[in-house]
């Protein structure tokens, strides 16, 4: 099915480079990414670091880390190919349900890392064309894995391609980043699917037109502060992060809020108490993975706890019921759109209308979005 390029660097060539590869990659990050095919069907993708992929055939099969890639995969009608994930779990797919005839389930699909890491053989199991998802950082979930692994792989059963793109200061990732499109674009030709991804890049532009076209004048936005619904609200223990720091932030950052908690770290997340928490004070408390990891139900019993705390009342996202369901910070194209339509609600009541629950999406008329239009991409339909 593919064969590896022996001009693009390796993942061990990438590790032994170290330090010198931050100075390319940053040049290399000014350059569009490209991609070339043929008539016969052969096409090559060059994505960091694993770096040129030839592909002979189209990939029918395929496995990725979560839902970035996964999301990927998924816009541009792969599903049924899907054949694992490292993670099953912790997935946002009540959001899939907001777009008419498209049904996103895993109930067939398995989870490939368990309590005693990632199984290597699985992957034999499997039988993947190609492995979505970058090396570097399924080595860092589980330390069972070496490069030798990653070789063994991608010689025996499929290529690996891939880049963690959710932040962009991690000392581990000393090669080049790339922003969500980009990197679905890579993802798109290797799937063939040029098309679809052409018409949700045009969703995503027009939106973005709208948002920028409509937004309140920057001193007049509200300043968010993100919190982790995974903190220990029992004894107010919150991990805190900044707002502009990669993909995993994107809503936020094309929707202009101002950052109340980013300038007071010093690293790409912090653990803060209530007092802390008091002293930036946003204007609103928006829970990363608020859709992802907590039920509607356990979202507000934890916003009870909040509520309920001598200082955390004294919040003013609590006094003005400010405090929000997030998104995953593992986000495709698809989860991408839909957590900004709804932060956009959130943050922005009175220009793009008051968010009200999953239920204001399935409301076409007042949907940010064209749901149906993104559901047609998924299905072909377009």
């Amino acid at each position: 099915m593919t064969e590896r390029s022996t001009t693009g660097p390796t993942r061990r060539k990438l590790l032994a480079i170290g330090a010198g590869t931050a100075l390319t990659s940053g040049l290399a990050g000014c350059a569009r990414t490209e991609t070339t095919d043929d008539s016969s069907g052969e096409h090559t993708v060059t994505m960091e670091p694993m770096g040129e992929v030839t592909f002979d055939s189209v990939p029918e099969t395929w496995m990725a880390y979560f839902s970035t890639y996964g999301d990927m995969g998924i816009a541009l009608g792969q599903l049924e190919g899907l054949q694992g994930l490292i993670y099953t779990d912790n997935w946002p797919l009540e959001f899939y349900e907001t777009l008419p005839g498209v049904d996103v389930s895993f109930d067939d699909v398995p989870q490939l890392a368990g309590s005693n890491g990632i199984d290597k053989e699985i992957f034999y199991e499997l039988d993947c064309d190609v492995h979505l998802m970058d090396p570097n950082f399924v080595a860092r979930l589980d330390d069972n894995w070496d490069d030798d692994d990653f070789e063994e792989i991608e010689t025996n059963v499929g290529p690996i391609v891939g880049n963690n793109i959710r932040r962009r200061d991690e000392n581990w990732h000393d090669y080049r980043y790339y922003d969500l499109y980009e990197a679905f674009e890579i993802v798109a030709t290797l799937f063939d699917e040029r098309e679809r991804y052409d018409e949700l890049e045009a969703i995503h532009d027009e939106f973005q037109s709208t948002l920028e076209a409509d937004l309140l004048p920057e001193d007049e936005r509200p300043e968010i502060g993100l919190v982790s619904i995974n903190s220990d609200f029992e004894t107010g223990s919150f991990y805190v992060y900044p707002l502009e720091n990669g993909n995993g932030r994107k809503q936020y950052q094309d929707l202009g809020v101002r950052d109340a908690i980013g300038p007071h770290l010093d690293a790409s997340y912090g653990e803060w108490d209530y007092e802390q928490l008091l002293e930036a004070d946003p204007d609103a408390l928006v829970f990363s993975y608020g859709f992802s990891h907590a039920t509607a139900d356990q979202f507000e019993e934890r916003m009870d706890l909040m509520r309920d705390d001598p200082t955390g009342s004294e919040l003013a996202a609590v006094q003005n019921d400010r405090l929000y369901r997030g998104g995953t910070a593992y986000q495709g194209p698809i989860i991408n759109l839909l957590q900004t339509e709804i932060a956009a609600k959130q943050f922005y009541p009175d220009v793009f209308g008051a968010w009200d629950g999953l239920e204001t999406l399935e409301n076409a008329d007042e949907q940010l979005v064209d749901h149906r239009r993104v559901a047609d991409v998924v299905t072909g339909e377009f």
